[in-house]
């Protein structure tokens, strides 16, 4: 069961993501100051911490810094007010994983919750091969097996098989694939491309039976 920590001082609104978190599964803690957030990461054993980036205390980013130093394999989401574009740059580039912004949609920060969660649980997070079944992927020296066969993936196919399975079982949509597997600023990618894509990804690995079409919406490695 994974430990979570929230660290944000408007008292309603740290309860409130509680109460929620907690319903859904997770084992949370609470903290409304930078002082009791470092007591609590200084126990250990946390997953994942919301982060606010104004505190009575200091600033969340220097908290985000120390987090990150210390143990970086613990994920940070930043909670952060719709105008300060500069403390989300700085956040990003002092090693947030990702912020939402106030005020946000309960169902959108879960979703965030669990995308760094399963993201903080692949082999590859350690630079380890990723391994499913038969199959044998290695991003870092770029090999591919299908049992002990090696595959070429071109650097397209590559890209799409690396978001498909580090969101095994969940579905990613044509869009969200598009925009993150072109991203050489083309204004227009033809969809069709995604497709070709996906079939020729399928072929080489000979995973007609994982790559899955959920029609309407997109593509999952597993169900969808």
């Amino acid at each position: 069961m994974d430990r979570l920590l929230v660290v944000e001082d408007d008292r309603e609104l740290n309860q409130g993501l509680c109460k929620a978190l907690r319903a859904d599964g997770f084992v949370v803690f609470s903290s409304l100051n930078m002082k009791d957030a470092r007591q609590q990461l200084l126990l250990g054993g946390i997953a994942l911490v919301l982060l606010d980036v104004n505190l009575p205390d200091g600033s969340g980013i220097e908290l985000l810094g120390s987090i990150k130093q210390a143990t970086p394999e613990v994920s940070v989401i930043l909670l952060t007010a719709n105008d300060t574009d500069i403390d989300i740059v700085e956040g990003l580039e002092r090693g947030a994983d990702d912020y939402i912004t106030k005020p946000f949609s309960l169902s959108v920060l879960r979703a965030r919750i669990h995308t760094q969660l399963r993201k903080a649980a692949l082999p590859a997070k350690t630079g380890q091969k990723i391994c499913i079944g038969h199959f044998s992927f290695d991003f870092q020296n770029m090999q591919f097996l299908v049992g002990e066969d090696s595959v070429e993936l071109s650097k397209t196919e590559q890209k799409l098989l690396r978001i498909l399975v580090e969101n095994q079982g969940c579905t990613v949509s044509r869009g969200d694939l598009i925009d993150r597997i072109w991203t050489d600023g083309a204004e227009y990618v033809d969809e069709n491309a995604l497709s070709v894509t996906v079939n020729r990804l399928r072929n080489k690995l000979g995973a007609q039976n994982d790559i899955r079409t959920i029609y309407g919406i997109g593509y999952s490695w597993g169900k969808g």
